[in-house]
């Protein structure tokens, strides 16, 4: 397991104390939704490439036309 460190304003720190939150469970949420954005990221980048594959070639074929 791996021990993270963080500083929190006081206010906060109150907060999530007098509210019971458990930082371990919001820490690890956030990582996945993390994780979840980057393959979306990753999957519509190489969606992009995928389409622009080829475009470059059209562009030049209709110059020389």
């Amino acid at each position: 397991m791996v021990e993270i460190t963080i500083n929190l304003p006081e206010s906060v720190k109150e907060r999530i104390e007098r509210n019971k939150i458990n930082l371990a469970i919001v820490v690890a949420r956030v990582i996945k939704q993390l994780e979840e954005e980057n393959e979306m990221t990753d999957w519509s980048v190489k969606l992009q490439h995928a389409s622009r594959r080829g475009r470059f070639d059209e562009l030049i074929e209709d110059l020389g036309n």
